[in-house]
């Protein structure tokens, strides 16, 4: 069995949880909170030198940190991963895309106006990761404009990836009715077979 070691608050630890109960398997979930430091304890870092959740203890014992690594892992051999070359190499570069050009905004622009007190200095960076992370959001209308999915035509993990801090972003304070594409594309991802909420 697998063993997660998460935030339930985290997007990031979110992916792992939704794509491990859609494709039934079974795991037990550790829940470390790393505002308080459960990431930076001794035991911790042993098992991911990097200090941050997601973290999956694996069936043999080994563990593989990063979320999106993590995902594409589970989805091996999976529906959740498509069949064909081209196809899991779309998968993974929105993989690559929601790491690199939305997370770092969407997802902490919503830490800091739900984790950090008004009067934090980090508000100051709330225009940037605005304007970022309304840059990707218009990247992904466009796709998703004229395609369901971000790969092979099909839901996958890529989805889930950018699903995971889209459907909260108005916690980061993106009003994501500019975005009628995008909207419709988290119904599809709600209404897929054995959908968990965040939390």
């Amino acid at each position: 069995m697998f063993t997660v070691y998460g935030m339930a608050d985290s997007g990031n630890c979110y992916k792992v949880k939704l794509a491990l109960e859609q494709l039934g398997k079974p795991y037990r979930w550790v829940e470390v909170d790393s505002t308080q430091g459960g990431t930076r304890t001794k035991e911790f870092l042993a098992m991911n030198p990097n200090g941050k959740v997601p973290t999956l203890q694996l069936e043999d014992g080994g563990f593989l940190p990063e979320s999106n690594a993590i995902l594409y892992y589970l989805a091996e051999g999976t529906p959740l991963l498509p069949a064909d070359k081209l196809g899991r190499a779309r998968a993974l570069q929105w993989m690559f895309f929601e790491q690199y050009s939305h997370e770092p905004f969407i997802a902490v622009a919503r830490f800091i106006l739900r984790y950090l007190p008004e009067n934090s200095p980090r508000r100051a960076e709330l225009p940037r990761l605005a304007e970022r992370g309304h840059q990707a959001l218009a990247v992904m209308e466009q796709h998703l404009a004229r395609a369901p999915y971000f790969a092979g035509g099909a839901y996958s993990v890529a989805d889930i990836a950018l699903y995971a801090y889209t459907h909260c972003a108005a916690d980061g304070g993106f009003d994501l009715a500019r975005y009628p594409a995008v909207s419709a594309w988290l119904g599809r991802v709600r209404a897929q077979p054995k959908h968990v909420p965040l939390g």
